[in-house]
């Protein structure tokens, strides 16, 4: 079969199954993508949840012998939630970011991607393939930029011209020896408002991201959320949107072309204090299919407890309380303890009450990390108090 059919044959199908856009790009390293990784590595922005082995990401044939092209392929996903619930003082809400939405994008690009190799098998029965969605080796990024899906954004998304950079990305690698497309010109210019919007500075310079500052990667940590992140959480459970939600090429972007891709409102933007009593399996149940999920409950759990701290919610402190004395997970209770500090410190009634209670849980207390967010709280009640009587 001419190769040149083969591939306007195999865009035709993409479209039938529901790929947004397809691009094709060689099997060659990505050498300037290992200068990169090998930067990133000595200055300590990696998250820990990338491929460990940097040959693997920079040369495809590490993964599959004998590969000759890479298909990159793009779905778009929603912006705008419909029916999204509101945020009130009574129903404090936490919110999963937008690539959590809907069923988990592993599955559905998965789905896509071996339809797609089937079809090449079909055509070709020699012929070897491997996909890969976010976890494999390869950066699908750095594929789908050279494939001409879009251009590397400064906020280190995959920009394209008809979807912005929400979009999910996925890649066959093959041993037939389609024709390239050519790479999209980066339109960034000096455009610098993703930068600009980090809440946490995480994104150091357009298109350098450090990962241990990224918010998106700071709810998916399993340990104590280090204090200087905590403000800047706000009420993200999963995830962060700032550096999308600014950018200029995604004003007035929504597509709505995937229902699997849907959010649900009570599972996208959930009410708070409910997720600090869910079990396991009603967690499962409720949250499993959603890519924010695969961490498991306690960090978004973790996440949920600073959010109402956030919030300053007076009504939340009886379930911090028992959370302080009753979980046995030290991150929980030292994590309720600030919570608690921290809102004692803002109520418009007395704080003698979570003042105690700080007091007998520091008394009880074995673990040094929750004595230590014990102590910080009781510091916020303690100078909250020196300044109200400073004040009278």
């Amino acid at each position: 079969m001419i190769l040149a059919q083969l591939k306007e044959e195999l865009i035709a199908y993409s479209k039938t199954i529901g790929v947004d856009k397809i691009g094709f790009t060689t099997a060659d390293p990505f050498l300037t993508l290992k200068d990169r990784l090998l930067t990133q590595q000595e200055l300590g922005y990696q998250s820990g949840f990338e491929e460990p082995d940097i040959e693997k990401r920079v040369y495809p044939n590490r993964n599959l012998e004998e590969a000759r092209t890479i298909i990159s392929i793009a779905l778009a996903y929603p912006s705008k939630m419909k029916g999204a619930p509101k945020n009130t003082k009574e129903e404090r809400r936490g919110i999963f970011c937008r690539a959590s939405w809907g069923q988990d994008y592993h599955d559905v690009l998965r789905d896509r991607l071996k339809k797609i190799e089937q079809f090449l098998q079909d055509k070709i029965p020699d012929a070897k393939t491997i996909s890969m969605v976010d976890t494999g080796a390869l950066s699908d990024r750095e594929v789908a930029s050279r494939a001409g899906i879009g251009w590397s954004g400064k906020n280190c998304a995959i920009i394209t011209p008809e979807f912005g950079s929400y979009v999910y990305l996925g890649e066959v690698v093959t041993t037939i020896p389609f024709e390239a497309d050519i790479p999209l010109t980066d339109q960034c210019g000096t455009c610098n408002k993703c930068v600009d919007a980090c809440p946490t500075d995480a994104l150091v310079q357009g298109g350098q991201l450090n990962s241990q500052a990224c918010i998106a990667y700071l709810t998916q940590t399993k340990g104590f959320l280090p204090e200087q992140y905590r403000e800047k959480l706000g009420n993200r459970l999963y995830g962060c949107d700032t550096c999308q939600q600014v950018c200029p090429e995604n004003k007035g972007k929504d597509f709505h072309h995937h229902p699997e891709m849907e959010a649900d409102p009570e599972i996208a933007k959930p009410l708070l204090k409910p997720f600090l009593t869910i079990s396991n399996r009603e967690f499962k149940e409720k949250f499993g299919h959603v890519s924010g999920s695969w961490r498991g409950k306690k960090p978004i759990q973790r996440n949920a407890i600073i959010a109402l701290a956030h919030f300053k919610d007076e009504s939340a402190l009886p379930i911090l309380a028992d959370l302080l004395k009753n979980d046995p997970r030290p991150v929980i209770r030292g994590t309720a303890a600030w919570a608690i500090g921290k809102i004692s410190r803002n109520s418009t009634n007395s704080c003698k009450e979570e003042e105690n209670r700080l007091v007998l849980a520091k008394e009880r207390e074995k673990d040094d990390a929750v004595l230590c967010e014990i102590e910080k709280a009781l510091n916020m009640i303690e100078n909250e108090n020196r300044m109200i009587g400073k004040n009278t």
